[in-house]
């Protein structure tokens, strides 16, 4: 099933234009549960209450506050927060052009798809060098009234937009402070010889996501009017170091 438009724009760097249609490229499947009143099984809404007066408060008497200390707020109106607001645009203005390789997974947030738009001999002779030169486009770009740091990539005959976080947003994994511990060289060989034993081509269709399988199953269960056992979950213990490589050395022989 292919996903649907949300929104049209051109790709630009250079002189060159080319323009597209940009598609969802992932669908969130959770199944999703409502709040109800559990003497009548009426739907809950929720409602906005004032922490002092323990009232609701209609829409009207609303107003967003950003908190300049504990208890002290600064008040913003939606005028406010317009003038700022990012200038409207259909243009993906690519900056650069990076390797692939050197963009860290960690910056990469949501996936979309691009379909070309009327000109498909651009799309393509763009998609064929990006991914004959193995590079990505860093570019930026308005959307409902958001801005965006992107990655243009490819996928086969398709091009993709990855949305970026900023550097800012990425926690450095020094600030983890770890340990250096000496590997030794025996130890080494034989992770590597056990994850070349199992290594494989990526099929991600050969996993499920168990929870939202056992949930679907719960739900169908309770509708037949079954009795529902509840399992408790195995809680394993760490491995401690001087067992580790006589697991590594057990799991290497079943896989041999």
């Amino acid at each position: 099933m292919t996903g649907r438009v949300i929104w049209k724009g051109t790709i630009h760097f250079e002189g060159v234009d080319v323009p597209v249609k940009l598609h969802t490229a992932v669908k969130e499947e959770r199944i999703q549960f409502h709040l109800l009143h559990r003497r009548d099984h009426i739907k809950l809404k929720q409602q906005m209450v004032c922490a002092h007066e323990k009232v609701p408060v209609p829409a009207e008497e609303q107003v967003r506050g950003f908190e300049l200390e504990d208890g002290k707020y600064l008040l913003v109106d939606p005028a406010d927060l317009e003038q700022v607001e990012p200038e409207e645009s259909r243009i993906i203005d690519v900056h650069e052009f990076v390797k692939a390789e050197q963009i860290d997974p960690v910056f990469l947030e949501r996936v979309y798809y691009l379909q070309p738009d009327n000109h498909a001999k651009g799309y393509h002779s763009l998609a064929g060098a990006l991914r004959e030169m193995d590079v990505a486009g860093i570019c930026t770009w308005t959307m409902r009234k958001r801005s965006y740091l992107g990655a243009l990539q490819t996928s086969g005959e398709i091009l993709r937009l990855n949305t970026l976080r900023y550097a800012d947003e990425v926690i450095p994994v020094k600030s983890l402070e770890l340990q250096q511990i000496p590997l030794a060289e025996k130890e080494l060989k034989i992770g590597s010889d056990l994850i070349n034993q199992l290594t494989a081509s990526f099929q991600p269709q050969k996993f499920e996501n168990e929870h939202q399988k056992k949930l679907q199953q719960l739900i169908d269960k309770k509708a037949r009017g079954e009795k529902i056992t509840i399992l408790r979950p195995r809680r394993l213990k760490p491995t401690t170091s001087d067992k580790l490589l006589q697991a590594l050395e057990a799991s290497l022989k079943k896989v041999a």
